[in-house]
């Protein structure tokens, strides 16, 4: 029974998909280039499905949701997260990659990404909703570094997405539950590990993220991401995820040791297949100062002027990318955090 969504998987993912959706009495389902596309014709019976989670590791009886990997025997890593819905049983897959995109392959200008990485310490912030490919772009990120530096690289993950192969770095790579019990203690315990480069899968709250900014500030370089829609969103975030008392010391550290913000989405080509459009900060001078005073306004008009090409909205890179006719004007004026100032600025109107 089981056999029969191994089988499924592994049809889907040749096919193409970056997700299958699977769910009690329901026909399954695959997402290939941002849709959902029907598989075949048979609904997921309760015992099939059942009998899945279970080997998982997971009891349908008495656990209402978990994320694990899981193989396909004899065949490829999965991410599984396990789920109810109306009572029923559900699970999302998706594969665990072994080869790692590059930054052209995935569309993300890499002349911006690899001074950051660059640097032997401090915090950089890959950002945007589930499912705009954070993931892969902090891949990329590290296989860039496993290419041209010889570091230790912690990665921390809930669950692992990607396995990685040691060239020049050498890596550590731990899943939640199966390696160490929460991201807080694993980032705590990675700073005795002798780490150069420490990947959190997520920031979570505000004890990982203290532990974050203190490790930047002690010497690492820390990759995390954050479940947010632009820069602003994610200083605001980040910063909100503390107490108010000690929101000011947070603001001081995260001004002086915050390297730079990477905000993503995903949006349909003209051509087909998927676009990646980003919003982008390189923290330096005033910089600095509007983070720790919580100036957004100027955080945001700085984005938008386009003096520098380390920084750049989504406003300005979905504008261009509507004139290169990569994007429908439609689709683009949709994703923009403002649809007048997307009609102002495709008009020529600042």
């Amino acid at each position: 029974m089981a056999e029969f969504i191994d089988q499924l998987a592994e049809h889907a993912f040749q096919s193409g998909a970056i997700d299958l959706f699977l769910a009690e009495d329901q026909i399954p389902r695959m997402r290939v280039d941002g849709d959902l596309r029907i598989i075949g014709e048979i609904p997921i019976e309760f015992e099939t499905i059942s009998t899945f989670w279970k080997r998982c590791g997971a009891d349908p009886d008495t656990e209402c949701e978990r994320d694990l990997s899981y193989q396909i025997p004899g065949g490829q890593r999965l991410r599984v997260n396990l789920y109810h819905t109306l009572g029923n049983l559900a699970a999302v897959l998706r594969p665990i990659e072994e080869i790692v995109p590059s930054f052209d392959e995935l569309g993300i200008p890499g002349d911006i990404l690899t001074p950051w990485l660059e640097r032997r310490s401090g915090l950089i912030l890959v950002t945007g909703p589930t499912g705009s490919g954070k993931s892969t772009t902090l891949a990329a990120c590290l296989q860039w570094i496993n290419q041209h530096h010889r570091r230790h690289i912690i990665t921390i993950e809930d669950p692992v997405e990607y396995l990685f192969r040691n060239e020049l770095s050498f890596f550590s790579q731990r899943e939640i539950r199966s390696d160490t019990e929460n991201f807080a203690d694993a980032l705590r315990a990675s700073l005795r590990q002798s780490p150069d480069v420490i990947l959190l899968g997520e920031i979570r709250d505000e004890e990982s993220a203290l532990i974050a900014l203190q490790a930047a500030e002690t010497g690492h370089l820390v990759l995390a991401t954050l479940h947010c829609s632009g820069v602003n969103d994610t200083i605001e975030r980040l910063v909100h995820l503390f107490q108010t008392t000690h929101r000011e010391s947070a603001l001081s550290l995260l001004s002086m040791h915050l390297v730079g913000v990477l905000s993503q989405q995903l949006l349909p080509r003209k051509n087909g297949g998927l676009f990646v459009a980003l919003e982008h900060l390189f923290n330096e001078g005033a910089t600095r100062k509007w983070i720790r005073e919580q100036n957004y306004g100027e955080l945001g008009d700085h984005l938008n002027r386009g003096d520098s090409p380390q920084n750049c909205s989504f406003l300005r890179y979905l504008v261009a990318a509507t004139e290169q006719d990569i994007v429908d004007k439609a689709v683009a004026r949709s994703a923009a955090p403002n649809p007048q100032d997307f009609d102002r600025a495709v008009r020529g109107i600042s």
